[in-house]
């Protein structure tokens, strides 16, 4: 099967070319007649995005999201390969749960599943689960996300564990001692007459982590960071030269607390948002690389879980068809962010983090490419996405960067050409 995909300013690069695939690979030009051929008419052509930290809630949540539905929303918003996480139910922590996902998504899948397993069995924080079986099966890396790994004892024996296997450590950083609230704690908060969860919450555990992987010369990953303090600690880790990375959402620096307002259920996740200083904050981590990776922490809710009062609705929101878009408008056409750096922060260094071999268009390498419609400003609609679930405090907004065209090991997975 030989694709030619025509007129496509390759990175963005000012003068059109055309780019080819041939038996599912990126290639070099070829002479011979394409099967298929795609006029993208001037979009921009990149590696397909690679989302290190989403939800596709199959098994036992297919009523919010299934592996299908997630997926075809993942390919829409330009993502070729998604890792979701393990708080399912069952909890994938065992080969044959993770076997048992990796055949629906060999079926059902749009684009690559690569799960990630769960560091303890159950999600309890107490015994280690099968993560040489489980990366056997297919796992690419091990985080009990929804909850921190507890204690530092057990994070030290997760984290030499897993090293034996080559595999990285994920960890949701809250120390739930301190995170029993609904939202940022501040003034917002208590106008409002909500508990708040401070942001030292998340900070203590940020140091926490920091120091146990600088102690044991181990990698650790920090999830979704969202303070001014948490950067700057991370910062200062990889000045020292620990071996830490982290990521970030994009409602982290597109929205503050005061999205909560209304009580508006669809801007409550975990972490919170936070203050216009810490949104600055991760602007500038993502800028200098001190944050490696945006990605979308997809949490599908149905309608009823989210139309609740404020403390009692689920944390999270949808992102799959939002989160390039967001980027785009908010870190790269202000001028906050180099294009290239946003491109890298979803495409090849969630690759590298999680060795996946992918996120790049060098001849040979998979043929997994998204073309996105730079120039034209579009309205985000939340009636139709593909997502089961419609939990998002995006609808309505202005965007840059429509994704037009998702071809996934060089086939045809998402099209919206004119």
């Amino acid at each position: 099967m030989k694709t030619i995909i025509r007129n496509a300013k390759v990175m963005n690069e000012d003068n059109l070319s055309d780019f080819y695939i041939s038996d599912g690979l990126i290639s070099a030009p070829f002479s011979d007649t394409a099967d298929i051929e795609f006029d993208v008419m001037g979009a921009s052509l990149f590696p397909g995005l690679i989302d290190a930290h989403c939800h596709l809630r199959e098994p036992g949540y297919e009523y919010k999201e299934d592996i299908e539905s997630g997926t075809r929303s993942a390919v829409r918003g330009g993502y070729t390969s998604v890792c979701p996480m393990p708080n399912t139910s069952p909890v994938c922590d065992s080969p044959a749960i993770v076997q048992s996902i990796m055949k629906i998504a060999s079926q059902k899948a749009s684009c690559n599943v690569f799960p990630i397993g769960a560091a303890s069995k159950g999600l309890k924080g107490l015994e280690l689960s099968e993560i040489g079986l489980m990366k056997q099966a297919g796992i690419v890396a091990v985080s009990d996300d929804g909850l921190p790994i507890k204690t530092a004892a057990q994070l030290r024996k997760v984290m030499e564990y897993a090293s034996y296997f080559d595999i990285p450590v994920l960890n949701h950083c809250e120390d739930i001692s301190l995170a029993e609230g609904a939202m940022n704690e501040g003034a917002l908060a208590t106008s409002m007459g909500l508990r708040g969860i401070p942001e030292l919450a998340e900070n203590i555990m940020i140091s926490r982590d920091v120091l146990i992987a600088e102690y044991l010369n181990l990698p650790i990953h920090i999830c979704h960071v969202s303070t001014r303090k948490g950067v700057e600690i991370i910062r200062d880790a990889k000045r020292r030269g620990v071996k830490v990375t982290a990521e970030t959402c994009p409602h982290y620096f597109t929205l503050t607390e005061s999205a909560c307002e209304g009580y508006n259920t669809y801007a409550k996740m975990n972490p919170p948002l936070r203050t216009e200083t810490d949104r600055q904050s991760i602007i500038e981590g993502i800028a200098d690389s001190t944050i490696d990776i945006i990605v979308t922490d997809h949490a599908p809710h149905h309608e009823d879980e989210k139309i609740l009062e404020f403390s009692l609705a689920l944390n999270g929101i949808i992102g799959f068809e939002t989160a390039f878009s967001l980027g785009y408008t908010y870190l790269v056409k202000p001028g906050h962010v180099e294009l290239g750096r946003f491109i890298d922060a979803m495409t090849k260094r969630p690759s590298d983090i999680l060795k996946l071999n992918r996120g790049t268009l060098d001849i040979g390498a998979p043929a997994d490419i998204v073309c996105f419609d730079l120039e034209h400003e579009y309205k985000f609609d939340a009636r139709n996405v593909l997502s089961k679930s419609k939990n998002t405090p995006f609808d309505g907004y202005d965007l840059f960067g429509r994704c037009i065209l998702t071809i996934v090991g060089g086939k045809l997975s998402y099209e919206e050409l004119c």
